[in-house]
């Protein structure tokens, strides 16, 4: 009986756009992806749902230093919400807990029960997200059947806007800042309505920097390995495009050196208070995101490639 050949990892560095499948939790979908690519470190920018789909950036090696900001970047969605049934989760992958009728509800009324829903709001995370209480995700909690006070924090919705509807069920389209649960949008929509209602089909459309991405499925990825390693790896993006839209500073020789070393350098014209901020060489190449302090820039993670090269 033959036994499958291991994998070999290696160093690689990049971004990946990933069209995330429905059923998968966004870490299954991760190290698919990681083995295809057999890529030696790997992280996700914010979980999406088993049973949503859409845009889920990959970093890849030094990519991972960068995942925080990413993960804290305004975010689009479409979802579909259907009323008149709450779930223990908030979505269709729930277990109903309570069922009522549906009222009569025109635009006038939908647009009352929206408005509150947008802007800098408080909100309750589902019992069944990846929230910790006591070092453990509130979703191993609610497994075990426990009782979870889940709580509350502030987030920002800035757009919230039913695009269609069919009988019990709307169309949201959503753009909010990180942290948002739309589970919980549409919890708390559909309690304002007296009626309920949970997300049947979740989908992320955008991820800030990436507004318009090209993104890769699976199957797709799948079938390019199958080609070669060159046609998997021009689906990569460069470090640099995750920092787009940051303030960025250029440093001589003498700045790289210093960085590389963990001491400030000079801003070079950069405003003070911006941060974060992107670190490029005089050829344009990101060696690491800082901080401005004063009239300097100081490192806050600096990629490999700066330090090594010194």
């Amino acid at each position: 009986m033959s036994r499958r050949a291991r994998t070999r990892f290696r160093p690689l560095d990049g971004i990946l756009l990933l069209d995330k499948p429905t059923g998968l939790s966004s870490n299954q979908a991760l190290q698919q992806v990681r083995r295809l690519f057999r890529a030696e470190k790997g992280g996700h920018t914010g979980s999406l749902d088993p049973l949503a789909t859409g845009l889920l950036p990959i970093c890849f090696g030094e990519a991972t230093k960068i995942a925080g900001l990413l993960l804290g970047s305004r975010k689009a969605y479409v979802a579909e919400a259907v009323l008149g049934a709450t779930t223990d989760s908030d979505d269709a992958d729930g277990q109903v807990l309570r069922q009522r009728p549906v009222p009569e509800i025109d635009d006038a009324r939908m647009e009352a029960v929206l408005a509150p829903l947008r802007g800098r709001i408080r909100q309750r995370a589902p019992i069944f997200s990846a929230l910790k209480q006591g070092g453990e995700p509130l979703y191993a909690k609610a497994r075990r059947g426990e009782a979870i006070e889940a709580p509350e924090r502030e987030v920002v919705v800035e757009r919230l806007e039913v695009t269609g509807r069919d009988g019990d069920r709307l169309c949201l389209l959503v753009e909010c800042g990180s942290g948002t649960y739309i589970r919980s949008l549409v919890r708390d929509l559909g309690e304002a309505l007296g009626c309920g209602a949970h997300v049947s089909m979740l989908r992320r459309l955008w991820v800030e920097p990436f507004v318009a991405p090209a993104m890769h499925t699976l199957e797709q990825l799948q079938a390019l390995a199958g080609q070669g390693d060159e046609a998997l790896l021009a689906c990569l993006l460069p470090i640099e495009a995750g920092l787009a839209g940051l303030p960025s500073v250029t440093v001589d020789v003498d700045g790289e050196q210093r960085l590389a070393h963990g001491q400030p350098a000079p801003l070079n014209g950069l405003a003070p208070g911006a941060e974060p901020v992107a670190i490029l060489d005089r050829d344009g190449r990101c060696l690491g995101i800082g901080r401005a302090d004063g009239d300097a820039i100081a490192p806050s993670r600096m990629f490999r490639w700066a330090v090594a090269g010194q």
